[in-house]
């Protein structure tokens, strides 16, 4: 399976931009609640209307530190599957060089997935440069209500891809089209503006800090330099490493 470079202006380009979003299949009332817990974590984003079965919430920044005690979108979205039960999706795409994908059903994580460990911030030089979490594949179609797609997602998530080719937007976009979800994610990397084939700037509400208006701008003022120099906890808590000593081959290799 091969996908195709992204076209000049398309996110996914030689930008390298970064976004993060959860996706919940909630009821009204989970969707009160999911506004109630980001403004209790001073989050920082924006809020998508309904999209279909999905509500989705795009971090800002996507790729770091979006809410209080360091946590990116993927921390929040776990959050979110423990207070609501709901299937919940955490996606998150860092410089369009790493797709990671994590799943909760019933406030319980079912799958985690990253397609490159090693573009993690910090020191990674002995990461394998490999995706990690193919198996989970079956566990996101079934959780997203699509099971027929299982082993084309499995197929997906194991592709290694050329980075000076095809980037992880791409990915991103095919999974999001196997599983049912919105496409205009792969557009949020240059938040605020309408986003192509989705919601306009004006219908997406904004939180700062977990305030809206004037109270979350001032609020956020204080707390966006502290946040700017942390770094989000990686996708994949213990990679594999490269063994010392063996040529960056592991030891089930020999």
């Amino acid at each position: 399976m091969s996908y195709p470079i992204p076209s000049a202006g398309e996110v996914g380009g030689p930008d390298g931009y970064s976004y993060g979003a959860v996706l919940a299949r909630v009821d009204t009332d989970g969707l009160a609640r999911i506004e109630n817990l980001l403004r209790v974590i001073r989050f920082t984003g924006w809020i998508a209307p309904p999209q279909g079965e999905w509500i989705v919430v795009l971090g800002d920044p996507g790729a770091g530190v979006v809410a209080a005690e360091r946590r990116g979108i993927i921390e929040v979205g776990g959050l979110i599957a423990q207070h609501t039960g709901a299937p919940v999706f955490a996606l998150r795409v860092r410089r369009d060089r790493q797709l990671a994908v994590v799943a909760w059903s019933d406030g319980e994580e079912v799958g985690r997935y990253s397609s490159d460990p090693s573009q993690e911030p910090g020191d990674q030089d002995d990461v394998v440069a490999e995706p990690v979490g193919v198996e989970s594949a079956v566990a996101f179609a079934r959780l997203a209500g699509r099971e027929d797609a299982g082993e084309d997602v499995e197929e997906l998530l194991g592709e290694e891809l050329d980075p000076d080719s095809v980037y992880e937007s791409e990915r991103l976009r095919q999974l999001l089209r196997l599983l049912g979800m919105p496409v205009w994610i792969v557009a949020v990397g240059a938040l605020p503006r309408d986003i192509p084939t989705g919601p306009r700037a004006a219908d997406l509400q904004r939180l700062r800090a977990g305030g809206s208006g004037f109270p979350g701008w001032a609020r956020h003022a204080f707390v966006r330099r502290m946040r700017r120099r942390r770094t989000a906890p990686a996708a994949i808590a213990d990679p594999p490493r490269q063994s010392p000593g063996m040529g960056g081959m592991e030891p089930w290799m020999f």
